[in-house]
Order: structure tokens, then C-alpha cells, then sequence
């Protein structure tokens, strides 16, 4: 085993330029399968198994998943908005433990905007047993122009209690261009990191939403604008959704059976995880081909090992032969080519790990300023574990052809030469 070692030793420093090549592109592909199949897995649990504090959301009569993707996740935009009387008999209905109404639609330098109650900090558990926490502060006033930032959003902006915010009108790339509210909010307190979307959005009483200029309340169907000093009628009110907490297991079928299948003014998503997982099937397509991609990368490395050696052989058939007059075997030619082809892939899967960890930084990144949403380079995946042994094995086989040749190596011919 000594002997083997030696010569592959010997073979990689004397190639050193063409083994660099070789190992570089192996790492490139087995960093490529490691980052596709995690990270989709990841962000695939992340939307569809992990915790969202909710059960259910009730909205505008529309889409399901433009609801939560709206509601849930700060994304899209509302389909539309529900008279406060929808959300006041939720409240009271037995079925729901906490109905959360939600009033969007404006935003504060590319965050959402999300108008609510105060139930949100001492009701809401974004995971089971585990409350929205201040890092900073205490909660809005209802009746007041307060607002409470998430993390990031405390983070990206440099902002903190006492800081002054004006929210503008619309979100995404169309705020931009609109003038900014007149109203201006005092943060009074900063969210501790949850991990979740909650992260990304500044929060103020429903109130403000319904008197900040600009909007225009049509709880009854008819325009109402608020005045000061004058309480807004709740026939006035509206929401953008309403988010459920149920108090029994059959709330939901019983629920959505009334909104969905009975009614024709809203739309009960549930469960949540349903109308993310259509999406991620109706994209499954996109993964398939980055895992095809991927592999194909794989297979390129392993023809580039398979023409490294193969091109190294033409150079070495007299050092194998010198070998085999000093008394080596046949067969120790020939592992010792097999267990050079495996170091170059092996090298190359373990430097795999480098280019997996320096992309998931980069995606996940972009998923957590996108979503909020975080993925974690340490959890674990099967792929962590079969993508270097299968890399291997595919410099094993990369190697088998130039190892016959070495194999069939005639001493006296090369010898002569």
C-alpha cells in the first residue's frame, strides 16, 4: 500500500497543472448537486412544512395561494380587502382561537406595511410556545402613530425607538415612484429575529391604516375617508385578511366548507402548507433541470479525470514498465492508476464542500432579503453524504479505462524504446 501511495503521490506533483484542472472541475459539479438538492429541499420545508403560527388566512375572494403568498410571506400583492363585520364574527366565533386582522397595501423603503392589533405581540405564537419577543421597546398604541419594526428591517435601515418613519403608498417596485404619506410613525420598538417573515415588516395599529391619507375605507360599499378626532364607523372598516387560529380540529373543514364550497365573497386557505406545496409542483421543473445540469457537470469531470490519465499514460508507459521489470505486479499498475483516478475525484468532492458552502451563502441570502425565510448550510441532507461517495466512484470508473491500458503495458517494447 506504500508503494501505491507513493506513485500516486508521485503522479499527482508531476501532472500538477492538469490535476488542479481535474480536481477544480470535479469540486465545481459536486458543489453544484450539493447546493441544488439541499437547497431546494430546504426552501421546499421552509414554505410548505415549517411553522407559521396560523392555521388558516380568510380573504378576498380570489386565489389561495395569492393570499398567503400576500399574508403569510409579505409577497404578491392583496387580492382585495373584507368588511370589518367578516373579521368582528370570526372573533367571536368558538371554532377560532385568534383571528388576527391584517390591513396592507403601503410599505417603508421596499418593507411592507402591515396594520394589526395588539394581539399580534401577546397572542400570536410564531411557533408553538414561542411569542414575538422585543429586542428593544414595547409595543405600538392602538389609537396612536407607532410602529414596531421587525429585525431585518431594524438591521438593514439602521433604525431603533425613537426613530421617525413615513410609510408610502404601495409596495414593491411601484413604491418607488409614489409620493410618501404625510404621517409620520414613532418606532417604539424593534422584534427580536424570528426566522420568519415577520422579520421583514413594520407594524402599526389598524387604526393608522384607516386614517392615513390617501385611503379610502368601502366596508359597507360605499367611499368613507377618515377624519380626525372622528371614530371610524365599523361599517366603515375593512380588512385585507384575517388570520386564523383554529380552537378545534374540525374548525377548518367546517370553515371552509362555508367560505369556499357555500359562500361567494371570500376565500379560506387551508391548510397554508397546501397552497405552497401547488406551487413548488408546478416549478418542479426547475429543479429537475439544475439537478440535470448538476449531474451532467459530474459526468464532465469524470471524462476530464478519464483524459487527464489517459493522456498521462502515453507519458508513463516506460515508468510502468521499468516497474514491472523491477518485479511489480500487474495488478499494482493497475490499482494504482484506479487509486489515482478516486484521490482526484475524492480531492475534488471534498473541495465540493467549499463551493457548496460559498453558494449557499449567496442563495441563501437572497431567499431570506426576498422572503424573510432562512435556510441553514448545517442541516443536515442525504446528499451531504451519498454526492462525495458517488463522485468517487465515478473517478473510479473514470479510471478503469487507462488502468487497462497501463494493465496490458508490454515490458520489452517499452523497455527498448
Amino acid at each position: 500500500m506504500k508503494t501505491l501511495l507513493l506513485i500516486v503521490r508521485k503522479s499527482l506533483a508531476q501532472h500538477g497543472l492538469s490535476t488542479t484542472v481535474t480536481i477544480l472541475a470535479s469540486a465545481l459539479g459536486a458543489g453544484l448537486v450539493l447546493s441544488v438538492l439541499t437547497i431546494s429541499a430546504q426552501s421546499e420545508r421552509a414554505f410548505t412544512g415549517g411553522s407559521l403560527g396560523f392555521d388558516a388566512v380568510l380573504g378576498a375572494r380570489g386565489s389561495p395561494l395569492q393570499l398567503v403568498l400576500n399574508t403569510v410571506y409579505h409577497l404578491e400583492t392583496s387580492p382585495g380587502n373584507l368588511p370589518w363585520s367578516t373579521y368582528a364574527s370570526l372573533r367571536e366565533d368558538p371554532r377560532v382561537g385568534l383571528a388576527l386582522p391584517y390591513a396592507v397595501g403601503d410599505s417603508f423603503r421596499g418593507f411592507r406595511v402591515v396594520g394589526t392589533t395588539t394581539e399580534l405581540f401577546t397572542d400570536f405564537e410564531y411557533e408553538l410556545g414561542q411569542r414575538l419577543r422585543f429586542r428593544e421597546g414595547q409595543a405600538f398604541h392602538p389609537e396612536r402613530r407607532e410602529a414596531v419594526l421587525g429585525a431585518t428591517v431594524a438591521r438593514r435601515l439602521g433604525l431603533a425607538p425613537g426613530s421617525r418613519i413615513r410609510p408610502q403608498h404601495g409596495v414593491g417596485a411601484a413604491a418607488v415612484h409614489l409620493e410618501e404619506h404625510e404621517e409620520d410613525y414613532m418606532v417604539v420598538g424593534v422584534l427580536a429575529p424570528t426566522g420568519t417573515p415577520s422579520d421583514r415588516v413594520v407594524w402599526i395599529p389598524i387604526e393608522g391604516v384607516f386614517r392615513m391619507g390617501g385611503h379610502v375605507l368601502r366596508g359597507d360599499g360605499t367611499d368613507y375617508v377618515a377624519e380626525a378626532g372622528v371614530p371610524v364607523p365599523e361599517e366603515h372598516r375593512e380588512v385585507s385578511a384575517v388570520l386564523l387560529k383554529f380552537s378545534g380540529a374540525q374548525a377548518g373543514f367546517q370553515l371552509e366548507r362555508e367560505f369556499n364550497r357555500e359562500g361567494t365573497e371570500a376565500t379560506l386557505a387551508w391548510p397554508l402548507g397546501r397552497s405552497i406545496a401547488e406551487l413548488f409542483e408546478k416549478l418542479g421543473w426547475v429543479n429537475r433541470v439544475l439537478e440535470l445540469v448538476s449531474y451532467l457537470v459530474c459526468v464532465v469531470a469524470a471524462g476530464a479525470i478519464l483524459a487527464s490519465l489517459t493522456n498521462a499514460m502515453n507519458e508513463r508507459r516506460r515508468e510502468f514498465a521499468i516497474l514491472r521489470a523491477l518485479g511489480a505486479h500487474r495488478t499494482t499498475v493497475f490499482t494504482a492508476i484506479v487509486l489515482e483516478s478516486c484521490v482526484i475525484a475524492g480531492l475534488g468532492a471534498l473541495l465540493g464542500f467549499a463551493v457548496h458552502a460559498l453558494l449557499y451563502v449567496v442563495v441563501a441570502r437572497f431567499v431570506e432579503e426576498r422572503t424573510g425565510v432562512i435556510v441553514e448550510l448545517l442541516a443536515f441532507h442525504p446528499a451531504l453524504l451519498f454526492t462525495p461517495l458517488a463522485m468517487t466512484a465515478l473517478g473510479l470508473l473514470a479510471g478503469v479505462l487507462p488502468a487497462c491500458k497501463a494493465y496490458a503495458t508490454d515490458v520489452a517494447t517499452h523497455l527498448q524504446a
